[in-house]
C-alpha cells in the first residue's frame, strides 16, 4: 500500500485525475542495472490485492476497487456461482458498517467519501461484482515511494485462486489524507475482519442448496414436468420488494399432484396446458409470478428456494406499440390489410399482433414453456366467444385458445395460463386448478361437467378447429446496419434508463414488457453484450466512415447473420472470459454492476430495435 499512499499524497491539490493511482507506475531498480518503469495498478496488503480501475471516464474520483482474496484465506475451494454469491452477500454488511462509521450526514458523498457496493436481489446469478480468478502474488518489495525491488526467485511467485469482490469508492474531493485513510487503512482493516469472521459453513450450505435445486431441475427434465413448488414455500412478496411477505400463507400442494423429490415434498406442474383460475385476490397471479421466477435459483430465506421451473420458460403478454421485424404470425393472424402475416413487420404493433409476435419469437428461440396472465393479454388474441364468432364473419385473428394444444403437441411448448374471466380454456386444458384464499385445489374432474358448454371441445391430435400451423420463424439480420454510432456521428452511444429504455446509437428500445429481466444490472449487461456482439459482426471503424444513408447508396452487399446463433456464441464466450470483459468506462450513462442475462432476454431486446434490417 506504500505506492498507493505515495501517489495520492503527492497529487497536487488542483489535480483530481488520480492518473498515477490508475496507472500504478513503478520504478524498478537493481543494484547493477539502470532503473526501468512499468505499470501495475494492484496494491497489496499482505496476500490480498486491491486492483484499482476507472469506473467511468468522467468521474475519476470514484474508482472501482476489486479486492482479490485468496480462497485459502476463506478456507473454501469451491468456486461455483452459489458459493461466490454467498461470499459477496456476506461482505455487504461489512461495507455498510464501514459507511456508518465514515459517513457524515451534513456532507455529500463527494465531500465526505463513501463506499458503494451492489445489493443484489434474491436471484443467484453470475455477476461481475464477484468472480473467481487466478492472481499472481506480489513479486517485489516496495522500500519507499513508488520504487520497487524484485524479490529473488520472482519467477516462482505463487499464484492463488482468489475471490474477486468489486466495490466502488467515492474519494473525498480535495482531501487526500482522508482518501489515503479510506483506501489503505479502513478498507483493508474491514477486509481482514471479514476474512477472520467469515462463516465458511454458510458457503457450504449455499452450495448444498444449489445442488438440491439442480437435482430438482434434473428430476423435472427426466419426468416430463415443467415446474415444482415445494410445500411451505412463501410466494407473495412485500410491496415493491423481493422480500417474502410477512404472515403469508405457505404453499401446500394438492394431494393429486404431490411428489417427493430428494426428500422435499411439493407440487409438480406437468407439461401440457395448465389453467390456474380463481376469484379476484385469490393468489392465482402470485402463483404464476412465483413459477415464472423459478427460472432462476433463489437464496436461502427467500421463500422460493424450491420453486423450480424449466429454465427456458418465458412470461408472455401483449405489448402495444412494440416494433416487429419479419415475424411469421400466420398461426394466429390469417390476413392483415396491406401486410403479409407470414412475414410481418410494423413500427407499432397492436395488442394482439404484439402478443402473437412475442409467442412466435419465444418458441423459435427454444422456449419450452409460456407463462400467460389474462390480465396482461389482449382479449381478442386469447379468446372469441361463440356469439362474437358467429357475428363477425371476417375475423383475421385465430385466438390462442385454438392453438394452445397444437403448440404443445406439434412443438412441445407447454403453457400455464391464469384465467379468471372466460371458460373457453376449460375445454383445451390438460389440468385445471382453483385458487381459493391462497390455497390451490385440483378441479380438472369437476370442470368436466362444464365442458359441453364451452366453445371449443377437446380434439384428438391433428383434429383442431383450424388447420395445422407453420410455426417456423428463422430470422436473420443484416449486420451492416448494426451500430452503436448515431447516424453521421463518430461517438458511440450506450445508455441505460431507469425508466425502462435502452439506447444504442440511434435506437431507443422499450424493454418495459420484457418481464424476465429482473434487475437494472441485467440491463447494463445486455447493452454491453450487444456492443460486444456488434463489434464482432460489424467493426466500429465502419461507422466512423459511413452514415446509414451512404451505406444504402453504396449498395453494400448484405451481411446476413443468424441472430440466435450469434447471441448463443456470444454468451458462451462471455462465460469463459467473464462478464467484466464486456465493460467499458467510456459510457457514463451505464451502471457499473452487471448481472448475466439469459439468451432469451438479449434476443428480446434485439427484436425490439426499430432500425434494424431483417429477413
Amino acid at each position: 500500500m506504500k505506492r498507493l499512499r505515495y501517489y495520492i499524497l503527492n497529487m497536487s491539490p488542483s489535480n483530481e485525475n488520480y492518473e498515477e493511482m490508475y496507472e500504478g507506475s513503478m520504478l524498478e531498480t537493481f543494484i547493477d542495472k539502470d532503473a526501468t518503469n512499468h505499470n501495475h495498478a494492484v496494491y497489496w496488503d499482505d496476500e490480498i490485492g486491491y486492483e484499482i480501475t476507472k469506473s467511468n471516464r468522467l468521474d475519476l474520483s470514484k474508482p472501482t476497487v476489486t479486492i482479490h482474496i485468496p480462497m485459502k484465506n476463506l478456507q473454501i475451494t469451491d468456486t461455483s456461482t452459489a458459493v461466490l454469491d454467498y461470499i459477496f452477500r456476506s461482505f455487504i454488511p461489512y461495507i455498510k458498517m464501514l459507511n456508518e462509521l465514515n459517513d457524515n450526514r451534513k456532507r455529500t458523498d463527494k465531500e465526505n467519501g463513501h463506499y458503494y457496493i451492489y445489493e443484489p436481489n434474491h436471484k443467484v446469478l453470475k455477476r461481475n461484482v464477484i468472480s473467481a480468478n487466478m492472481i499472481s502474488q506480489k513479486y517485489y518489495t516496495n522500500p519507499t515511494k513508488n520504487t520497487i525491488i524484485p524479490i529473488d526467485g520472482a519467477g516462482d511467485v505463487p499464484v492463488y485462486l482468489c475471490a474477486s469482490i468489486m466495490i466502488q469508492v467515492q474519494l473525498p474531493i480535495g482531501k487526500h489524507k482522508k482518501s489515503v485513510q479510506m483506501l489503505t487503512k479502513d478498507l483493508p482493516d474491514t477486509v481482514n475482519r471479514f476474512i477472520e469472521e467469515f462463516h465458511k459453513e454458510g458457503a457450504y450450505e449455499a452450495l448444498e442448496l444449489a445442488k438440491k435445486q439442480e437435482a430438482i431441475r434434473t428430476w423435472l427434465k427426466e419426468n416430463r414436468c415443467l415446474a415444482f413448488v415445494a410445500n411451505g414455500s412463501i410466494l407473495p412478496r412485500e410491496k415493491g420488494s423481493d422480500l417474502p411477505m410477512l404472515d403469508a400463507i405457505p404453499f401446500q400442494s394438492t394431494k393429486e399432484d404431490e411428489v417427493e423429490i430428494i426428500g422435499i415434498k411439493g407440487m409438480v406442474f406437468k407439461k401440457g396446458v395448465t389453467v390456474i383460475t380463481g376469484g379476484g385476490y385469490s393468489g392465482k397471479s402470485t402463483l404464476l409470478d412465483a413459477i415464472s421466477a423459478g427460472i432462476y435459483n433463489h437464496i436461502s430465506g427467500d421463500g422460493r428456494e424450491f420453486v423450480i421451473t424449466d429454465a427456458s420458460a418465458m412470461k408472455i403478454s401483449a405489448e402495444d406499440g412494440r416494433s416487429i421485424r419479419h415475424v411469421n404470425l400466420s398461426p394466429f393472424i390469417k390476413w392483415i390489410p396491406g401486410g403479409n402475416p407470414v412475414d410481418f413487420s410494423t413500427e407499432h404493433a397492436s395488442g394482439s399482433t404484439s402478443q402473437a409476435a412475442n409467442i412466435m419469437e419465444a418458441i423459435n428461440w427454444g422456449c419450452k414453456a409460456l407463462m400467460i396472465d389474462e390480465d396482461k393479454s389482449a382479449t381478442n388474441f386469447m379468446i372469441q366467444d361463440p356469439i362474437m364468432k358467429a357475428l363477425i364473419e371476417k375475423e383475421p385473428i385465430t385466438p390462442f385458445v385454438e392453438r394452445v394444444q397444437e403448440l404443445y403437441k406439434q412443438r412441445g411448448v407447454s403453457t400455464i395460463l391464469v384465467i379468471g374471466g372466460s371458460s373457453e380454456y376449460l375445454s383445451v386444458s390438460d389440468r385445471i386448478y382453483m385458487m381459493t384464499d391462497y390455497q390451490i385445489h385440483q378441479v380438472t374432474e369437476d370442470a368436466k361437467q362444464f365442458r359441453e358448454q364451452c366453445a371449443y371441445q377437446v380434439k384428438e391430435e391433428k383434429e383442431f378447429m383450424v388447420g395445422l400451423a407453420d410455426w417456423s420463424n428463422t430470422v436473420q439480420m443484416d449486420a451492416n446496419y448494426l451500430t452503436t454510432y448515431p447516424d453521421g456521428s463518430s461517438t458511440e452511444v450506450l445508455k441505460v434508463s431507469d425508466l425502462g429504455f435502452l439506447f444504442l446509437g440511434e435506437e431507443q428500445i422499450d424493454i418495459r414488457m420484457i418481464h424476465d429481466i429482473v434487475s437494472i444490472p441485467q440491463l447494463n449487461a445486455i447493452v454491453f453484450l450487444l456492443r460486444k456482439l456488434i463489434n464482432r459482426v460489424n467493426p466500429m471503424e465502419r461507422f466512423q466512415k459511413f452514415s446509414l444513408e451512404k451505406l444504402e447508396k453504396e449498395e453494400i452487399e448484405p451481411k446476413w447473420i443468424h441472430v440466435e446463433n450469434e447471441v448463443t456464441e456470444l454468451l458462451a464466450n462471455v462465460m469463459e472470459e467473464g462478464l467484466e470483459s464486456t465493460y467499458s468506462p467510456f459510457f457514463t450513462e451505464c451502471g457499473r454492476w452487471m448481472d448475466l442475462p439469459r439468451k432469451y432476454e438479449v434476443l428480446a431486446v434485439l427484436s425490439r430495435m426499430r432500425m434494424q434490417y431483417y429477413r
